[in-house]
């Protein structure tokens, strides 16, 4: 069981500058905070409380910790779970998660703490953010797999029509992550693109499918630094944004040799970095990375 994805409220609708219905009954999207906890051995720890949409969130935390470094592997984790035996309300009962591991110790959370970009810090810049993925261990992009642009052009169209929530709210992104033919794996949707994306990556760790080398992510709205970061976490080569990308996502992306895509509406968008990977409509001209 979960909380409710959506939720409905009373409004005053205006319509021409009139009101047009008083007390209207009109569907939104639910955000609600969820703690995730960390538990080893006899030990626990509370290591971070998301904004989140209800539904997948196992999949959110395990994408989260993942995409994080916390973890390397799905492996690492001996089950998840609600913690309905606390003394909450009813209302907060499933916004606590609990992820064991296998280890009996915690790991060095302090050490990693420097990792969390979801919060900022002072005295912290864009260069050290990157540098401290490095550090991290995370690789740059090998996969120089060529992808049509033909088929960059229909995922925008393609996750539109898969937002099921978006239809019904209107007010939460989604992150859809494609083959390399252009054909849909999975979705899922959040109030943040960051929770979409862990998500989407939990989705796949929990079925065994990362490193996802031959896959094409695509997010609605803007392409952040933390968005690159969680797709380099994953090793998705492509990453597409229907808005545009910050300067720090874009140094990052070239940093890593991760292409990134902006202000992909149907057949347009911009590719910032990593060209070589769209391939011309002619199936043979590549784009040259030099000009990028």
């Amino acid at each position: 069981m979960t909380r409710s994805n959506k939720a409905q409220v009373r409004i005053t609708q205006i319509r021409n500058g009139e009101i047009s219905h008083l007390n209207k009954r009109d569907t939104v999207v639910t955000e609600e905070p969820l703690e995730i906890r960390l538990v080893a051995g006899s030990d626990s720890r509370q290591l971070a409380v998301t904004m989140r949409t209800p539904g997948n969130d196992f999949e959110l935390a395990t994408g989260f910790l993942f995409s994080e470094g916390i973890i390397e592997s799905r492996d690492e984790i001996s089950h998840i779970s609600y913690c309905v035996d606390l003394d909450l309300s009813e209302a907060q009962k499933y916004n606590v998660v609990n992820v064991r591991l296998r280890s009996e110790k915690l790991p060095d959370i302090e050490h990693l703490n420097r990792h969390f970009f979801t919060t900022s810090a002072c005295g912290v810049c864009g260069k050290t953010s990157i540098d401290a993925l490095e550090t991290r261990g995370l690789a740059s992009i090998t996969s120089e797999n060529a992808i049509p642009m033909s088929v960059i052009c229909d995922l925008d169209d393609k996750l539109r029509q898969h937002q099921r929530l978006f239809e019904h709210t209107g007010g939460l992104h989604a992150v859809g992550l494609f083959d390399e033919q252009g054909e849909l794996l999975i979705v899922r949707e959040d109030v943040g693109r960051h929770n979409a994306m862990d998500k989407v990556i939990g989705w796949a760790l929990h079925n065994n499918h990362i490193p996802l080398s031959n896959t094409i992510a695509l997010v609605s709205g803007r392409a952040s630094f933390e968005l690159v970061q969680k797709a380099l976490s994953a090793c998705i080569p492509i990453l597409c944004a229907v808005s545009a990308p910050s300067s720090l996502a874009i140094d990052l992306a070239r940093r890593f040799n991760l292409t990134l895509i902006g202000f992909l509406r149907g057949d347009n968008f911009n590719i910032y970095t990593s060209p070589q990977r769209i391939v011309a409509q002619d199936s043979t001209r590549h784009f040259d990375p030099n000009n990028v």
